[in-house]
């Protein structure tokens, strides 16, 4: 598909992954995608950011024969706290930046404008405009992986809130006297359905001396297992494996409850690694989910995976800067 297209880039405490979006939408072109090192700082992730957007760029280019004006911009997609008006990273938890002028410093090595927000609010944005979440106007969106974050549209936009941190669903406290969050807080939704605190917690089972095929799948080493080794022994038929997930999808539904009491929203949908296990974490998560919910709102409400398990946070960093900078297209 022939351009303008904006450059889309989803930052991940695991993964971090760049494309090309064509402004009328459409899947991104030019993908690329390689693991986080977050060790290295926040002026090594960007430099990285700029080599991959610059392959993806001339990969497209070189294909469709076009311009390089016919790149636009930039929407940057990343977790923590953000301050959108000055482009910074206030804080990410899960990669330990502090007060990072990121959208500044992509913007001047791309020479490029940029837009910046919330990872969570661009993948819920994503399954908004060309996902699960199409031609609603009222979406809660729900993302699991390292973290776990969250998005809200309202009335076809994003809500943001007065400081921005609007749908922070994986800082919402689920057990008063709960495990400690990365956040500092205690008893957080993201402490028990993170793709990390799904490891930890069948870590400490194993330890507790639970048996499963995952100490096997783990060569030994039980410290090496994932959530993704999980969902492994999941679909192995391990019984404490899915005794697991079974919790994890527990958990989710308490979390949607209170987001369908609170918000009413139309559709409620589940983006990230998780959604990998498939009805074993759905049929749980809804009918806990209906448990805890008023009738009227359960009931108006749809709980879905996401449509865009790859490309959601690219896709709706991208739609997210065709929105606001009508003026660039």
């Amino acid at each position: 598909m022939s351009g303008p297209w904006v450059v889309g880039v989803d930052i991940g405490g695991t993964n971090l992954v760049v494309g090309l979006v064509p402004v009328e939408g459409g899947e991104p072109c030019g993908l690329r995608s390689q693991s986080t090192q977050s060790e290295q700082g926040p002026d090594a992730t960007v430099k990285e950011i700029g080599r991959m957007v610059a392959d993806a760029i001339e990969d497209v280019l070189s294909k469709e024969g076009g311009a390089s004006d016919q790149v636009l911009g930039v929407g940057i997609g990343c977790p923590g706290s953000i301050d959108r008006p000055r482009g910074m990273v206030r804080t990410t938890p899960n990669l330990g930046w502090v007060d990072y002028p990121i959208s500044t410093q992509i913007a001047n090595l791309l020479q490029l404008p940029t837009v910046l927000d919330n990872d969570a609010n661009c993948a819920t944005y994503g399954e908004w405009w060309r996902g699960a979440g199409q031609g609603v106007e009222h979406l809660v969106g729900i993302t699991v992986g390292t973290g776990v974050g969250g998005g809200v549209m309202f009335d076809g936009r994003i809500l943001r809130g007065a400081s921005g941190s609007a749908g922070e669903v994986g800082h919402t406290t689920i057990d008063l006297n709960g495990r400690r969050c990365s956040c500092g807080n205690y008893g957080c939704l993201e402490a028990y359905a993170s793709g990390a605190s799904i490891a930890l917690r069948a870590v400490e089972g194993l330890r507790a001396g639970s048996q499963s095929v995952l100490t096997e799948l783990a060569d030994g080493n039980i410290n090496q297992i994932s959530a993704a080794l999980i969902y492994e022994a999941l679909q192995l038929g391990d019984e404490y494996a899915r005794e697991i997930m079974l919790e994890t999808a527990k958990f989710l539904g308490i979390g949607i409850a209170n987001l369908i009491n609170i918000l009413n929203p139309d559709v409620v949908v589940v983006v990230g690694g998780v959604v990998g296990a498939g009805d074993y974490l759905f049929g749980t998560i809804r009918e806990e989910a209906q448990e805890r919910s008023f009738k009227s709102a359960f009931e108006a409400c749809k709980i879905v995976p996401g449509q865009l398990p790859e490309t959601a946070g690219v896709i709706g960093a991208a739609g997210i800067f065709i929105s606001e900078i009508p003026g660039q297209l």
